[in-house]
């Protein structure tokens, strides 16, 4: 069995080819990097560091790769698979879109009647909906795309840190990602039987699971790494915020402000138990040391983070749908305006520093009307007054409470 990986960046390498390669598949990796793609043809394997409380290594073998602009090599594979995934980022989709095209042009004329699954690992809500349409304009308008491909939304948890240059420098190939392995799929969305990995878990109601990912798991993220560069800036792991009992405590109740707006839109899929277990889960992996995930990883991007349908702003507008004021969200949210983690090198995130040049300097008002997209008055008065208390210097969580 053969799987084509479009981006062999940390998911791609840490998470879809490992859980593949294990299952006995091989994985042909598509990337841009041209250093990546050599390293993989030369070794013909990689190594994953599990950085959690049973550290391991694993050893991914079974895979090759593909440079990205070998349009005819890389169709001709994707004509061949019997599964293509994704894990490149949404920018870079579209970049993708060609190839895939033309791999199923081919793959009609020679496997026809065999529809071509395509597992879309991308943090993003209505991927397959966006996968579909990007694609079209690159096929014939007669082809029968419903026929001979599907299309699979995933939820993606694992949490993979940033590798620093020196071990990069040592190890191209090397990536380290904690324990958890989990690819929730869209269980509907295949044409084609779904593939036997141990590590895949099929739902019935993907956009349940997506909007979990999104409101809970990544809100929790933000609002940790948020709230500790204001209340405790001497904090740089996301592992230490999640041991400071009032951090975790403030991010947890902004976690279930959300959790109970996710059970109220998802009855059939969520309860207080399942969602109090999944939170739980959540903060205890949150605080994987071994990990050595960063607070500035963990925050970084507030353009796309303080988005109008991003982990924070779709989460408030969905507490909002059910009647539930997001006060500690709000403090969250209040708290990324002051976010200036910097990274190994002492650097900022470029579009978060030119988001304080263009955004933050026009005031909060600003922000939550241009970025935010937030017209509900009782809660864009909430984040404002938070704010004007932070932008006093009122840095003592208590009075938060």
């Amino acid at each position: 069995m053969r799987l084509v990986q479009f981006g062999a960046g940390n998911i791609g390498r840490s998470f879809v080819g490992q859980i593949f390669s294990m299952a006995h598949w091989e994985v042909i990796f598509i990337d841009i990097d041209g250093k990546i793609i050599d390293e993989l043809n030369r070794k013909g394997q990689y190594i994953v560091e599990v950085k959690d409380r049973e550290p391991k290594t694993i050893v991914v073998k079974h895979v090759r790769g593909i440079p990205a602009l070998d349009m005819e090599q890389v169709s001709d594979e994707v004509a061949g698979a019997d599964l293509v995934s994704t894990a490149v980022g949404k920018k870079a989709l579209p970049h993708i879109m060609k190839p895939i095209a033309i791999g199923l042009i081919k793959r009609q004329k020679s496997l026809p009647g065999k529809p071509l699954d395509v597992i879309i690992c991308e943090n993003m809500k209505n991927a397959a909906a966006f996968f579909k349409s990007s694609l079209k304009k690159e096929l014939p308008d007669d082809f029968p795309l419903e026929d001979c491909a599907g299309f699979i939304e995933t939820s993606i948890g694992k949490m993979v840190p940033i590798m620093s240059e020196k071990e990069k420098i040592v190890d191209p190939l090397l990536v380290q990602a904690e324990a958890y392995n989990t690819l929730i799929v869209d269980k509907v969305g295949f044409k084609g039987p779904i593939p036997e990995v141990p590590e895949l878990d099929p739902k019935d109601n993907i956009k349940a699971y997506v909007d979990r990912k999104l409101f809970i798991h990544n809100l929790g993220h933000a609002v940790l790494s948020y709230t500790s560069f204001v209340f405790k800036s001497g904090y740089t792991y996301i592992w230490e915020a999640a041991f400071d009992k009032v951090l975790a405590e403030v991010t947890k109740e902004a976690m279930w402000e959300s959790g109970r707006a996710v059970i109220a839109e998802y009855p059939a899929d969520f309860n207080d138990q399942n969602i109090n277990d999944h939170i739980n889960d959540l903060l205890m992996r949150f605080g994987n040391r071994a990990l050595g995930d960063s607070i500035y990883r963990a925050g970084r991007d507030l353009y796309r983070k303080l988005w109008t349908d991003d982990r924070l702003m779709g989460a408030v507008k969905l507490c909002l749908k059910h009647g539930i004021i997001p006060e500690k969200i709000s403090l969250g949210v209040a708290s990324a305006m002051f976010f200036r983690a910097k990274d190994e090198n002492g650097q900022m995130y470029e579009n978060d520093r030119l988001f304080h040049e263009k955004e933050i300097s026009k005031g909060i008002n600003h922000v939550l009307k241009n970025i935010c997209n937030l017209k509900n008055a009782e809660v864009c008065s909430l984040i404002e007054r938070y704010y004007v208390m932070l932008n006093r210097g009122e840095r003592d969580i208590g009075v938060f409470f």
